[in-house]
């Protein structure tokens, strides 16, 4: 199959470029839907191919977003996400392929049955169609976003943010190379090509053209997308995410579980922001020196802070912070109840964790924290698609409806109704 050959129009009318992108977004659709699983494979791993033979044009795009990003003055946290280094980019291109080796959704059978007169019934798995994604920082969104909306046979029109304007292009290009090396259409992955924020706004009304739109970036874009958006949206806001150690808890586990979940990395969604300690824990001291000695600020009611020198009273606002910085709220509470009467005040809905060795405690904490993610003597840094198993993620959706949690392929689809007859009218 040839790929269609496209120039991306430059206009200064954001709604005219989108409604163009749309259009071409949406032939596209139609022609993935008609591609197997392993055309689409192919042009994923050939796209995998690019991103890595790219590798020093990409880091020389991404030099310039850093230094403009430095230059603006962007948080630690949010140079953190920019970053492309040699790692980070075998990492992108190493998802790209996960993907390409994942089971395409497309054609399943949800569910059959049979009724009484004779007709079959199925639910079968298809494209959602066109998916806009808006997001921040994060270039490696550009492939892994492309990738998994090609893979599960859906368009997708991709709005990055002006601070990684340049590794966003230099990624989109590699990947659309490979697409056009491996035969898929080039205009199955679109990269917006201006930074005017009114672009974004063409996006969020493109109904009819853009069929589900998914922002992933700080508070205040993902509640402009909610507030303005006549196109559905997939979303989450802030990760606002809990650890609960209880009294029953192995005081090692207890510690390195801690320390990761707030320092492995503390810029991503996934990192823990509160950290409750059941009062009956007798090595509160020690989880809390090691977050402090691994870099971590500590904000700690009036318990917490007489645990350890340099420890800074916490007030209201720390408990609905989310930091993505080496900053930890600390709070001691009277058992399983208690956190999680805190937790159901000022959870997110993202990822809550217990870490405890009595099973009935963890399954009260299960089954009684509403989140997309719960985990049990886990780090909430494995709140991620690929850790899943899922390959790659779009996102993780804290909503209700739809998908839940990461949302890779099967989150990409919805269903329609196939029914079989044999002549059978209705009476």
């Amino acid at each position: 199959m040839n790929a269609t050959v496209t120039t991306m129009p430059i206009t200064d009318d954001p709604e005219a470029l989108i409604a163009d992108m749309g259009r071409r977004a949406r032939a596209a659709a139609k022609t993935l839907v008609t591609m197997s699983s392993a055309e689409k494979a192919k042009g994923l791993a050939a796209a995998a191919n690019a991103i890595r033979a790219d590798a020093d044009a990409i880091k020389a795009a991404n030099a310039k977003d850093m230094e403009n990003g430095k230059a603006k003055g962007l948080s630690a946290a949010m140079l953190d996400r920019l970053k492309l280094d040699d790692a980070r980019i075998e990492g992108t291109a190493a998802g790209v392929e996960a993907v390409s080796k994942l089971t395409d959704p497309v054609g399943d059978v949800i569910s059959e049955h049979t009724q009484p007169n004779g007709l079959k019934m199925r639910r079968v798995r298809i494209p959602i169609g066109v998916i806009g994604i808006i997001y921040e920082s994060r270039p490696n969104v550009t492939a892994d976003a492309g990738a998994l909306c090609v893979m599960s046979g859906n368009a997708a029109i991709l709005r990055g943010g002006s601070e990684a304007v340049e590794s966003n292009r230099a990624v989109h290009a590699a990947l659309v190379r490979g697409f056009r090396e491996a035969g898929l259409p080039e205009d199955a992955v679109q990269l917006v090509p201006t930074t005017d924020r009114a672009a974004v706004g063409a996006m969020l009304k493109a109904d009819g053209l853009i069929d589900m739109i998914v922002p992933r970036g700080g508070k205040s874009l993902v509640a402009r997308v909610q507030n303005e958006a006549k196109v559905p949206v997939l979303a989450h806001l802030d990760g606002m995410n809990h650890t609960y150690i209880d009294a029953k808890a192995d005081p090692a586990m207890a510690r390195e579980i801690a320390v990761n979940a707030k320092m492995r990395r503390t810029g991503v969604c996934g990192a823990m922001e509160t950290l409750l300690i059941d009062r009956g824990f007798a090595e509160a001291k020690s989880v809390v020196q090691g977050l402090a000695d691994a870099g971590c600020e500590i904000r700690g009611d009036a318990d917490a802070v007489k645990l350890i020198d340099n420890a800074k009273q916490a007030n209201d606002e720390d408990w609905d912070t989310e930091y993505l910085e080496p900053i930890v709220a600390v709070k001691f509470v009277d058992g399983v109840d208690d956190a999680l009467t805190h937790i159901e005040g000022h959870s997110s809905g993202h990822t809550d964790a217990i870490v405890t060795g009595d099973e009935a405690t963890a399954q009260k904490f299960i089954n009684r924290v509403d989140s997309a993610i719960v985990m049990w003597n886990a780090s909430s840094q494995f709140a991620d698609g690929g850790e899943f198993g899922l390959g790659a993620e779009i996102g993780i959706s804290t909503g209700r409806l739809h998908a839940r949690g990461p949302v890779a392929l099967e989150g990409l689809t919805t269903y329609k109704w196939v029914v079989l007859g044999s002549g059978q009218t209705r009476p």
